[in-house]
């Protein structure tokens, strides 16, 4: 920090000159030197302050940038904006427009009140579990490490609501395979004539999915999904997804979108504070629904378990007036807010929104398959089986089903101590697993995929720098590769 002295430069360039003019004339010669290099040496200074001054003006430099600088490509509308314009006929049962508004995070909840503090009402919203391709498109948008020169980035951003785009033909009837990749292909048609992709033939480009990858591997016209992920062009792309495939490096795990959105690092404090502090009556809970038409039903069966644990058990039908669809959830927050565990088994998938509420609302998330977190979420959860240990419970669900083991009896195994911890590491974890609303800087989600994807450009060019150093490396064909 800059500090005012006690006495300015004039000041001391005045005491100069007083005492030269009482000194005597055989040292006058001396003196006008000393006063020559004051001078010069104060114009200098005033000289490197103006410029200083100046660039700040209008150079401004983004903090806390020191990893890397993202650029945004401006896609035509096609591919983003009119998908919103659009957002009526997203899906043939519904409209999405309510639940995609306000930047992706829905309108505001109104069915807290009661449930959390006021002052935090504000940060809930009816959020769709689908709708981070719009988050993460205007979050980047505005973000300090964003750049516009393309020559200054670290990694490029393409802002294609695949997930929309795609998401729009997978339950038509009528849909074919080219319905499902027309914009696919027209996307990378656009990219091809991109300088900045040419250059690095998208190894330091990246692009987010508001699904799961399942729904863009599809292998042949009669599957299901896009092929999108095995078009050619996209074998170098980082693509980060609600659900990413174990196989693929490629792919990164991102947190769903859940309603809770500070605006400030304060609201996170105090949402913390709030839950770390709650009376949870409740030992476990579960928020979900059976799946009646598989044989040999898993969720089933946990629901059967936690209606024979009568008060140390509730459950929450996600069928009902659409309880767990969206935002705070309503019933399903509370849910969890008043249970000490919360079990997550799969669902239509491995992973599910629902261990997301479970840890902003504080609870423990008991898992019963690995690929439902452990095997997903690298960049934002302790993995590792002891540090996965610290925040979650692992029940192996091959005991559960031959009767082995009770998950009651496990969870109520788990010292009182050792419970505590546990919450303690989870409320840890909220800040890094929220997308945030507000300017005020807090590390959230966002911040966690770009530093992560800053981390593995510079991987990919520091490989690249050793093989064209190598005889023979180098060349046109540097930057491919799937690591």
């Amino acid at each position: 920090m800059l500090r005012r002295s006690e006495t300015s430069p004039l000041d001391q360039t005045h005491s100069s000159l007083k005492k030269q003019k009482n000194s005597s004339s055989s040292s006058s010669s001396s003196h006008c030197l000393t006063l020559l290099i004051t001078l010069a040496t104060l114009s200098i200074q005033l000289l490197l302050l103006l410029l200083h001054s100046s660039r700040r003006s209008t150079e401004p430099l983004p903090q806390d940038c020191n990893s890397g600088l993202v650029y945004v490509y401006d896609l035509p509308p096609y591919f983003n904006k009119d998908l919103i314009d659009d957002c009526d006929n997203l899906t043939p049962w519904r409209s999405l427009c309510y639940q995609l508004s306000n930047s992706g995070f829905g309108p505001k909840t109104t069915d807290l009140a009661g449930t959390i503090p006021d002052h935090l009402l504000s940060s809930w919203h009816t959020t769709d579990q689908f709708a981070a391709e719009l988050i993460y498109h205007y979050r980047i948008l505005s973000h300090p490490c964003r750049t516009t020169n393309p020559s200054h980035a670290t990694a490029f951003y393409i802002p294609f609501y695949a997930g929309l785009a795609v998401g729009k033909h997978l339950w038509s009837p009528n849909s074919t395979a080219q319905d499902r990749d027309r914009d696919c292909s027209l996307l990378l048609n656009w990219l091809a004539k991109q300088e900045s992709w040419n250059q690095s033939n998208g190894q330091d480009h990246f692009i987010v999915f508001g699904r799961i990858t399942w729904d863009f591997r599809r292998a042949k016209d009669s599957d299901w999904g896009s092929s999108f992920l095995f078009m050619p062009a996209m074998r170098h792309v980082t693509r980060l997804l609600l659900e990413r495939s174990p196989w693929d490096k490629r792919d990164v795990g991102i947190p769903y979108p859940t309603g809770f959105h500070p605006t400030t690092p304060g609201e996170v404090r105090d949402w913390q504070s709030f839950v770390l502090s709650r009376n949870r009556s409740t030992l476990f809970s579960f928020a979900g629904s059976a799946r009646a038409k598989f044989t040999d039903d898993f969720r089933g069966l946990l629901m059967k378990e936690c209606e024979q644990a009568e008060e140390q058990c509730r459950s929450v039908s996600c069928m009902a007036d659409g309880q767990c669809i969206g935002g705070g959830g309503g019933s399903a927050l509370s849910l969890f807010l008043n249970s000490a565990f919360c079990l997550q088994p799969r669902g239509d998938s491995f992973t599910r929104r629902s261990m997301f509420d479970c840890i902003v609302a504080g609870a423990i998330p008991v898992m019963f398959w690995r690929r439902s977190a452990y095997e997903q979420y690298e960049w934002y959860l302790p993995m590792g089986e002891e540090k996965e240990k610290e925040w979650s419970v692992f029940v192996d669900r091959r005991k559960v089903r031959r009767g082995v083991v009770r998950v009651k009896e496990v969870l109520e195994g788990i010292e009182e101590e050792k419970v505590r911890r546990m919450r303690e590491k989870v409320v840890e974890l909220i800040p890094k697993l929220v997308y945030s609303a507000g300017s005020g800087y807090m590390e959230d989600a966002v911040d966690v995929a770009l530093n992560g994807l800053f981390r593995r450009v510079e991987e990919r060019r520091r490989s690249r720098s050793r093989e064209e150093g190598k005889p023979g490396g180098g060349g046109t064909f540097a930057w491919f590769g799937a690591a």
